[in-house]
């Protein structure tokens, strides 16, 4: 959708509530998880690719650039965010980098164009529905990437919202879903959500 936009499918997790394994992976409806996310996300940004620390094999299909975190260790979110950022970084005239969860097949197909209306050279911002905040759902300036790299380097919290709050930030709040319909940004992180999404999706045409 948006030329100057980059996406990046987060799939860099340990999947320990979902018992191991690559969580994206798992099936819904017949379909992997990040399957239904990039076919969601990849019309609304200029260029995707897949931050993932396993083996990067069951990825390549996609055909799409898969990216392990440039730092080690497991640092969450923010690392994947930063590895998008410093990939992003090399593309021309890409200015901001919009975040996905590997385990969130519902997520809005008007996320960027949103997230877009809202943005600023170096505004971050957050998705929010129903009053819950989803930071792994971000749009990032690639300005700030420098910033991050010297955060990850020095704080001691990992935590994606603590490094938010130190920056111009803003929510863009969505719809949260009703009793027939799952929240925009559901996650099947255990075997019960991944259950009660194909319960979801038996309901919708999705």
């Amino acid at each position: 959708m948006s030329g100057h936009i980059a996406g990046l499918v987060l799939a860099g997790g340990l999947s320990r509530r979902m018992g191991g394994g690559e969580k994206g992976l798992q099936l819904l409806g017949g379909q992997s998880m990040i399957s239904r996310v990039v076919d969601r996300i990849a019309p609304q940004v200029g260029t995707l690719a897949i931050n993932a620390n396993a083996d990067p094999g069951p990825y390549l299909q996609f055909g799409l650039p898969v990216l392990p975190d440039t730092i080690g260790g497991h640092a969450g979110p923010l690392a994947g965010v930063l590895t998008g950022l410093e990939w992003a970084s090399t593309l021309p005239g890409v200015t901001h980098l919009v975040s996905a969860a590997t385990d969130t097949p519902f997520l809005p197909l008007d996320l960027v164009a949103r997230f877009a209306a809202l943005a600023g050279p170096e505004r971050i911002v957050i998705a929010r529905s129903d009053g819950n905040r989803h930071p792994v759902f971000g749009l990032w300036p690639v300005a700030l990437r420098q910033d991050l790299a010297e955060w990850l380097a020095t704080s001691d919290t990992m935590k994606v919202l603590a490094w938010v709050h130190r920056h111009d930030f803003a929510f863009c709040d969505f719809e949260a879903g009703g009793d027939d319909a799952p929240d925009p940004f559901f996650n099947a992180n255990t075997p019960e959500e991944l259950a009660e999404a194909e319960r979801y999706l038996a309901g919708t045409s999705a």
